[in-house]
């Protein structure tokens, strides 16, 4: 359009507008949304969540300029598009429901292809100020436009730091992270690797990856049996961060392409404490506890990390197929979560430790049994609790949801600072892993995305233990906590799920608050006295 031309049709409009002469005409085109300054037709999605192609039926044939972001949802055999995120069906709600037939029904008919891309974009990118020709309902040529968000350059500045301290700055880092077969010595066998060539150059994108994390606990997943491949890990990781990283050596030996869950760890942050618990129901060596202390505070947590049973394949009973989502061996998987939970409970008393964080690909999304299990069981999903329902580490089919899990006990949930899937591997093409096309980047190392986990391990105090700090000091013994030397501070108590119970000044030198009505659970004790802020975990049992 003429540049002078179209400063008259602003002023024009305006005077309109102001005089009230045609001006419901006017801001009828304008709500509308079908008429941009440029001439062409404005399109604006007003239900992103129930849009489907069907909506351009009115627009084949034209040029049209898109009012909103449209995301990149597939990636893979050209490019498909939505002014919404596809997420898978179970991801978002339960399997075999009217709510779940109805989102498989949106998902299959909420994208169009889009043609005349030009350069390579990631799955999440967004499209803006595009201007598109509609071929038909399920197909745009892109005109002009720009893309923003979750580019590589987005993604190689680093994972989210706000997202890892959304309740307080963290000062330990726990990534679980799914390896796709990180093979070592047992090559060649059809799984991982191919050769020695193939080993080094998912070597340097695994390397990469994890050290641009540079967690202090690293729980990992398909990772070859026996030790060299962690210790390869290790090393790799000392060698590019800095500081120094050991592994934690179960005893095994290399078996096959067959693959185990392991721990690699930064010595100088966190100590393993007693030896590796392995849980070997269902599919073995994958389902693995290790409790770790703090050096910093002494404190300790135990992290599980597991890799459950796969979907792919044809099972009988309840590992068949039953069509409502779940796929196969779902049956399996509820039995591997049910186990986890059953080590947990044996677990805790023998390493005498609450606190324990779940990570690990296992295998079903955020709405299927398994995790339902555990959720019941009362760990809190770590994806929802930070982020509702934008979370994923995953896609499939162009639809992203979280196989890779992170849920939390009660007692360790107010530990938890923050979490964050870091998107270097899902929303990539498939065409970049190691195997394929060997780019020397970090991304697509594999089809899964990491997940991170910050903690700020508090001090705890059982029944009977004095904890002290400077000269303030907490006694919880025999229905009552006792708050002494803060005088002129003030107390609070939160329980596990974070909401305040109690809330006092403290006048005197000794305070005393009856818990005798507590139930059995976690707290969190802040004390605010002497310029300091005293922490503290009482566990009613």
């Amino acid at each position: 359009m003429n540049p002078f031309f179209e400063k008259e049709m602003m002023l024009l409009l305006f005077d309109t507008i102001l005089s009230g002469r045609r001006a419901a005409l006017w801001v009828g085109i304008l709500l509308a949304g079908v008429l941009s300054l440029s001439g062409q037709t404005l399109l604006r999605v007003e239900d992103k969540a129930g849009w489907t192609g069907s909506a351009l039926s009115r627009y084949v044939g034209q040029e049209v300029r898109l009012a909103d972001e449209w995301y990149v949802t597939n990636n893979y055999n050209g490019y498909r598009v939505s002014p919404r995120r596809i997420y898978s069906a179970t991801n978002q709600v339960l399997p075999g429901t009217m709510e779940y037939y109805g989102l498989l029904s949106l998902n299959s008919t909420g994208t169009v292809v889009l043609t005349g891309v030009s350069g390579y974009h990631r799955m999440g990118e967004r499209l803006r100020n595009a201007v598109v020709k509609v071929n038909s309902t399920g197909q745009m040529t892109l005109l002009s436009g720009e893309w923003v968000g979750n580019t590589r350059a987005d993604i190689e500045k680093g994972y989210d730091v706000a997202a890892i301290d959304r309740k307080g700055k963290h000062t330990l880092l726990v990534c679980g992270a799914n390896l796709e077969y990180y093979l070592v010595e047992n090559l060649g066998t059809g799984f991982g690797p191919d050769n020695n060539a193939d080993h080094q150059a998912q070597r340097k994108k695994v390397s990469q990856a994890l050290a641009k994390i540079n967690a202090d606990v690293y729980g990992l997943v398909e990772i070859e049996m026996g030790q060299s491949a962690l210790k390869e890990i290790a090393a790799d990781l000392t060698k590019q961060t800095g500081r120094v990283f050991g592994y934690v050596d179960d005893g095994g030996v290399p078996n096959g392409s067959y693959t185990k869950s392991g721990y690699v760890y930064c010595t100088q942050t966190v100590t393993p404490i007693g030896e590796i618990h392995s849980n070997q129901s269902g599919v073995k060596n994958r389902k693995q506890m290790q409790c770790f202390e703090e050096r910093a505070t002494g404190e300790r947590f135990v992290l599980s990390i597991n890799h459950f049973k796969a979907k792919s394949g044809n099972g009988s009973g309840d590992n068949a197929d039953s069509g409502d989502g779940q796929s196969s061996f779902n049956g399996d998987r509820v039995r591997e979560a049910q186990s986890v939970v059953a080590e947990y409970e044996s677990f805790r008393y023998f390493i005498d430790e609450e606190d324990m964080l779940v990570l690990g690909d296992l295998n079903a999304y955020a709405k299927e049994d398994p995790i339902r299990v555990l959720k019941d069981y009362g760990m809190t999903d770590l994806h929802r609790y930070f982020h509702k329902d934008s979370s994923y580490s995953y896609t499939y089919h162009g639809e992203a949801g979280y196989l890779d899990h992170a849920l939390a006990t009660s007692t360790m949930l107010p530990q938890v600072t923050g979490m964050t899937a870091y998107h270097i591997n899902s929303d990539e093409n498939d065409s970049f892993t190691y195997d394929k096309q060997d780019d020397g980047t970090m991304f697509r190392y594999s089809d899964h995305d990491p997940v991170l986990v910050g903690l700020n391990l508090l001090q705890t105090s059982r029944s009977g233990e004095a904890e002290v700090v400077s000269d303030a000091s907490i006694l919880f013994s025999e229905g009552y906590l006792s708050v002494d030397n803060a005088a002129g501070g003030y107390l609070r108590v939160y329980d596990a799920q974070g909401r305040l119970l109690h809330e006092t000044a403290i006048a005197s030198e000794t305070y005393t608050l009856p818990v005798g009505e507590w139930k059995t659970g976690v707290y969190v004790i802040h004390v605010y006295a002497n310029g300091q802020v005293v922490h503290r975990k009482a566990i009613v049992r």
